[in-house]
Order: structure tokens, then C-alpha cells, then sequence
């Protein structure tokens, strides 16, 4: 079992930058892969990054591929997603997830956060 809590989310102008955290109990968190979803309003839920159980390699999705990035401390059991440059379009819920492999299917991550808001004003 592993429970995840999100942090960092808020009001942000465009261009400005954001770093959430997922904070993980559970005494299996280092095998598990992490991804972020989003979901904005009226919208479904869309990936936006994932990070293997070492840490060593991550997937973007292309829409924010050059401005987020993924890290992880398995010793603190929290995976970050920094945002850069963020853009009108990137205000959403965001998820982060746990999984056995990197994949970029909501399906395929058992275990979710309850979310944390990001909202990008002009």
C-alpha cells in the first residue's frame, strides 16, 4: 500500500514557476514509479510526467516537455514536479501516482492523490 499526498499547488501569473511535491507512506514507495496527471476544468485527465523507482529516467508528455521536470528522494519518500514557464493552459487539478512501471495510462496507476490546484492567471 503506499498513500500520496500533494503540496505546492496555487496562483501563479504565466511565466512564473511552481514546484509540487508528493509526499508517499508506505514501505514499498522505492519500487514504485511516480507520474503526475492533471485534469482541468471540463477536461479529462492527462499525463504529464512519470519517473522510474531509481530516479534515473522520466517521460513527458510533449506539452510540457523543456519546462517540467521530475525528481525523487527514495531516502524521503517525495517525488517533485518543477514547472517553469508556466502557461495559461497548464491551470489544472494536478495528481501525482503510483505504479509498479512507467506508463503514461491513468489505468495503469493504482494508487492517486487527492490533487492539489494549480491556476495560471494572465
Amino acid at each position: 500500500q503506499v498513500q500520496l499526498v500533494e503540496s505546492g499547488g496555487g496562483l501563479v501569473q504565466a511565466g512564473g514557476s511552481l514546484r509540487l511535491s508528493c509526499a508517499a507512506s508506505g514501505r514499498t514507495f522505492s519500487s514504485y514509479a511516480v507520474a503526475w496527471f492533471r485534469q482541468g476544468l471540463g477536461k479529462e485527465r492527462e499525463f504529464v510526467g512519470a519517473i522510474n523507482w531509481g530516479g534515473d529516467s522520466t517521460l513527458y508528455a510533449d506539452s510540457v516537455k523543456g519546462r517540467f521536470s521530475m525528481s525523487r528522494d527514495n531516502a524521503k519518500k517525495t517525488v517533485s514536479l518543477q514547472m517553469n514557464s508556466l502557461k495559461l493552459e497548464d491551470t489544472a487539478v494536478y495528481y501525482c501516482a503510483a505504479a509498479p512501471l512507467v506508463g503514461t495510462e491513468a489505468r495503469l496507476y493504482a494508487y492517486w492523490g487527492q490533487g492539489t490546484q494549480v491556476t495560471v492567471s494572465s
